[in-house]
């Protein structure tokens, strides 16, 4: 965790590094729907989580050099039924304008946050 990304409103988080700049490219760790103060936005609401989700990523994106254009692949890890799938792949479909870079959607168990039903991982690349 490095200042940058606090100030950009990412919560602080021990232990845990949100991404690491290796030439051309951003490795980035799963994006969780927290607020700045760590908490988790939109209990059971994977369209207002996975909005957060992308957030955190644009401004994770923005401290490191990089922006939403730059990202060459998403995965969408859904917690819930087909229902709560189709709710999170709207808000992505809505973020990027319909032009969602690759992307998978995946239906899954669990997440890191009991509260959480939305993470958003993703592939950066500059070109």
């Amino acid at each position: 965790m490095n200042e940058a990304e606090i100030a950009a409103g990412l919560p602080t988080t021990p232990h845990y590094q949100y991404a690491q700049h290796v030439g051309r490219q951003l490795f980035v760790a799963g994006q969780v729907p927290q607020a700045a103060d760590g908490s988790i936005v939109a209990t059971g609401n994977p369209h207002a989580q996975a909005n957060q989700c992308l957030a955190n990523l644009s401004k994770l994106l923005a401290v490191h050099g990089f922006a939403m254009p730059d990202i060459r692949r998403l995965v969408v890890y859904v917690v819930g039924e087909q229902a709560d799938l189709a709710a999170a792949w709207r808000a992505v479909t809505e973020y990027f304008g319909g032009q969602v870079p690759p992307a998978t959607l995946l239906g899954i168990a669990c997440l890191g946050h009991a509260e959480q039903v939305v993470e958003i991982d993703a592939t950066v690349i500059k070109a």
